[in-house]
């Protein structure tokens, strides 16, 4: 007789009486002594985290989770408005825009920068500003000669800065989780001026893409953090919506004021 097929994990696994989760009894070691931010750590790296990383990591979370009427909330709204037997059609409607603009920013940061630091043989020490600046213009200059954009550098909002990313470093300083990451990412932000003739933000989303690097987390689940932390803004979105709907407002501003216009055939495929 062949043997039955063997899935091991260790992630959840249930018998009759007990589930097992991270070679741990989920309901006695678990369940109301470990806070989800650290569950949702130690389930990406299968490794418990610290409480620093604990720390650092639910700052990135918070600082992600909402930030207004953005285009993810928006669509989440008016797919509630459409459809409101289907929640999680409208969490995940406004979960699909997490792209290059809005939420990708954060997975485009942190891929940029692990590849600048794996391309160097020698790293400065984290406190070495100089050093770190040093990288940083070659970086900067590389993308500006290659006519590329820097990835977490400017923000549509936060023209003279973007506040949650001096906290987000002061944080990870305070925890001992400001890595090569953070440092280079800081650097650009300082010397980007001297190549780009003008001063932008670093932005909010790429600081975090930088932390959640130094993290030690796995890069290509980067952008799965940023929506982990958006889901939570978007409940907050919806519940909103319940109590002081604005979706049929937008929805009529849109519907009542549109004009017909003469076709504009599509021709070279330049926008």
């Amino acid at each position: 007789m062949a043997e039955p097929p063997s899935y091991p994990t260790a992630l959840g696994a249930s018998d009759p009486t007990t589930i097992r989760l991270l070679g741990t009894d989920l309901a006695a070691d678990v369940m109301g002594e470990v806070g989800f931010g650290e569950l949702a750590f130690w389930l990406a790296t299968q490794e418990r985290p610290t409480p620093g990383q604990v720390r650092v990591f639910e700052a990135v979370l918070a600082a992600l989770a909402d930030h207004g009427f953005t285009p993810t909330a928006i669509v989440t709204r008016l797919t509630y408005l459409s459809a409101p037997d289907s929640i999680q059609g409208a969490l995940a409607a406004g979960l699909l825009g997490g792209g290059s603009r809005f939420l990708g920013v954060t997975e485009d940061t942190g891929r940029f920068l692990h590849d600048v630091l794996a391309g160097e043989e020698q790293l400065p020490a984290v406190d070495d500003a100089a050093g770190w600046d040093a990288l940083a213009l070659e970086t900067v200059r590389a993308q500006r000669a290659a006519k590329r954009f820097v990835p977490g550098l400017g923000h549509h909002v936060h023209k003279e800065g973007d506040p949650r990313t001096p906290r987000l470093m002061q944080i990870a300083r305070e925890e001992g989780q400001f890595g090569p990451h953070l440092a280079l990412f800081e650097a650009i932000g300082r010397v980007h001026p001297q190549v780009l003739g003008r001063t932008l933000p670093l932005n909010g989303a790429g600081v975090c893409g930088a932390a959640l690097a130094d993290l030690g987390l796995p890069l290509p689940l980067l952008r799965g953090f940023a929506l982990l932390a958006r889901t939570a803004g978007l409940i907050g979105q919806l519940a909103e919506e319940l109590r002081h709907p604005v979706a049929n407002d937008i929805f009529l501003s849109v519907d009542l004021n549109n004009r017909s216009v003469a076709p504009d055939p599509w021709t070279d495929g330049t926008p």
